[in-house]
């Protein structure tokens, strides 16, 4: 003969193991959004920082001009990396490009010594590239200033409108992910309606009700995190493995920040959720609790 007890007890521990894997499920998906919102921030970084302008230098520019702009670009704040390129190197790379070599033909090397300068990424914007532009053009060995502005405007745009579309995203998925973490602690207090009424009745308040619901939530809300946390490593050694190139995007702090938002939403939505849903039983009077 079945012991009620221990059906009760298994089938209570079965509604938690339940609870917990959808609530895993559910904060997967969010800590997938996070992290493809975090990648889409390190790719504009990347991106904007392989972007810069050519210093062209003149004729006239004399060693000591060009070691003291070099010096004053390598302590620039906005400045990420500077490199001089001399005619004979200018020449070699067109040589490349052209199978051909210039200097046969014109019977002089027709290339200009220049710097190329790329910047960090807050400043890889046509703003602040012309008041760059207008304070380095003081000096009187500068030939001219080449940017692609077109280029830099367009891969703005481009990431701003990405980052609008990954918030909107967020948004909907968080209001989605709360709906079904809630409704899932629901069922679990819904369980236990009738054990919330009965300690009302022996006078505990409000808050000693609440407590044990909450705290119970939120350690499965803890494993739920842990267990997205894993299934987020997987994917995340898959898809480096297959993609090399994720290797420079995806690294230990990114992975540790979706790892901390992954767990901090863990424990805030099932907290919140199981306050709500306790809230609702507690002010339910003992006859409404048989048609809920």
């Amino acid at each position: 003969m079945s012991n009620p007890k221990k059906k009760k007890r298994f089938s209570f521990l079965e509604a938690r193991i339940t609870s917990t894997l959808s609530v895993s499920l559910v904060l997967f998906i969010l800590g997938i959004m996070a992290l493809l919102g975090v990648l889409a921030n390190n790719l504009s970084i990347y991106v904007r920082e392989n972007i810069g302008f050519s210093i062209v230098l003149k004729e006239s520019a004399r060693d000591n001009q060009i070691s003291d702009l070099q010096n004053s670009l390598g302590q620039a704040p906005y400045v990420k990396a500077a490199q001089y390129i001399s005619k004979e190197d200018a020449l070699k790379e067109v040589m490349i490009e052209l199978g051909e070599n210039p200097e046969e033909v014109l019977g002089t090397n027709p290339m200009q010594a220049s710097i190329e300068v790329r910047l960090k990424a807050e400043y890889a914007n046509p703003d602040s590239i012309a008041v760059i532009e207008k304070d380095l053009m003081q000096n009187a060995f500068i030939d001219n200033i080449q940017f692609q502005k077109d280029l830099i405007q367009s891969v703005n745009e481009n990431m701003r409108n990405i980052g609008l579309i990954l918030l909107i995203l967020a948004a909907v998925l968080m209001v989605i992910s709360y709906v079904l973490i809630s409704n899932t602690i629901r069922l679990t207090a819904y369980s236990r309606r009738f054990i919330i009424y009965t300690m009302k009745l022996v006078g505990a308040t409000p808050g000693f009700i609440r407590r044990p619901f909450i705290v119970s939530n939120i350690i499965s809300g803890i494993i739920a995190a842990i267990l997205a946390i894993l299934l987020l490593t997987g994917c995340v050694s898959y898809i480096v493995s297959e993609f090399d190139s994720f290797y420079s995007l995806i690294t230990l702090p990114t992975l540790l920040c979706v790892y901390a938002i992954v767990l901090v939403l863990g424990i805030l939505l099932t907290s919140i959720s199981a306050y709500f849903a306790v809230n609702r039983y507690i002010r339910m009077k003992r006859d409404d609790l048989y048609y809920v």
